[in-house]
């Protein structure tokens, strides 16, 4: 597990007090920004940045695990995207993005995985406009932190009473941080009622993902995920996922999914930067703990003591191409493993999919 400091800090540049009240803050954690390196939570916005009064924020997310870091140039273009969408002006190129984050995971001992968080903001208003951005403005931060990866006892869900927006009602095509106020709320309902996460509709009612993550469901071997329709984010790792189960041989649809396909599917799982692939245990009064999870079987293999020693015995190479650690646990190319799936039943393969999701 990642270190953690428990303990209430005297200045807001730690980030750990407010109020009275004691916050867990990751101690291992480093932002570069203005040229240089940062440890801890280094003040960087004040009472007039308009990030902070009227919400122009935006950021992103890759992990880095085993001395590679999947995706992290899709990343760092998609904060660039972004950026654009909320009226900011990209500092950085997603080129020197990826260079500086490789710069900052040296700065890790490796034991931890990080989590690598490019982030950009507005500082200042448009001229004669306080609401509305001044692109020119633009500030950018990367904050790196050590965050083991979770969600590998397998979450429950229930159907949420809030719903996502639409892109004509807010940024939905943008990863701001303006949008998870709504998510969070969706969490904080869900767990009110015993639940972890929240299945979450569009405005027409049609499933869309969870408050946090993509989803996926599988019936009669098929697996299905909602159809990108603009309301969420087709994540970075759902394509990964869904063109490593057609490179398998799974029939995988993108589709207009209802909560009654969910309540009849056999099985229910959740990809998502953060934890990758995270099998459902409970969709309302549904019980998924018999069903054949993704991550639990994930667990059984990548997470046991025998596993470990595989992977602490065998060296890492941090070249692109290499074989992944997933495959080296396997002793297998990925072109090999990828074969021997095929002919597997579409539960089977999620169980290797959680592996090479990452």
């Amino acid at each position: 597990m990642t270190r953690l400091a428990a303990a209430v800090f005297p200045s807001p540049a730690s980030g750990g007090n407010h109020h009275g009240r004691r916050y867990i803050t990751p101690f291992n954690h480093r932002t570069h920004v203005d040229g240089e390196w940062l440890p801890g939570n280094p003040p960087l916005i004040g009472p007039t940045s308009h990030a902070m009064w009227l919400g122009s924020t935006v950021f992103d997310g890759a992990r880095w695990f085993d001395g590679i870091a999947p995706d992290l140039d899709l990343h760092c273009q998609r904060i660039n995207r972004s950026a654009l969408a909320m009226g900011l002006k990209p500092v950085k190129s997603a080129e020197e993005i990826v260079a500086l984050a490789r710069e900052g995971v040296a700065k890790f001992d490796g034991a931890t995985p990080i989590y690598i968080k490019p982030m950009y903001w507005g500082e200042h208003g448009s001229p004669g406009s306080v609401v509305s951005v001044d692109g020119d403005s633009t500030r950018f931060a990367l904050c790196l932190f050590e965050a083991p990866m979770g969600g590998h006892g397998g979450t429950s869900l229930t159907v949420s009473p809030y719903r996502r927006p639409s892109p004509e009602t807010a940024m939905t095509e943008a990863k701001t941080g303006s949008l998870y106020p709504n998510s969070g709320r969706m969490i904080a309902e869900a767990r009110s009622r015993g639940f972890d996460n929240a299945l979450v509709r569009d405005l027409n009612g049609n499933v869309v993902e969870t408050a946090s993550s993509n989803v996926f469901m599988v019936r009669d071997g098929v697996v299905m995920t909602p159809a990108a329709n603009r309301t969420f984010l087709a994540g970075i790792t759902r394509s990964r996922v869904i063109s490593l189960l057609r490179k398998a041989g799974f029939d995988v649809h993108e589709a207009t999914l209802s909560v009654e396909d969910f309540m009849q599917a056999d099985e229910i799982f959740t990809t998502g930067n953060y934890s990758k692939v995270v099998g459902v245990i409970r969709l309302d009064g549904r019980d998924l703990r018999k069903a054949r999870s993704p991550a639990r079987r994930w667990n059984s293999t990548w997470t046991g003591p025998s596993a470990e020693a595989r992977v602490k015995s065998e060296p890492r190479s941090r070249e692109a191409g290499a074989i992944d650690p997933v495959n080296r646990l396997q002793g297998r190319t990925p072109e090999a493993q990828a074969q021997g799936w095929r002919g597997a039943s579409a539960s089977a393969g999620c169980s290797r999919l959680q592996r090479r999701a990452s």
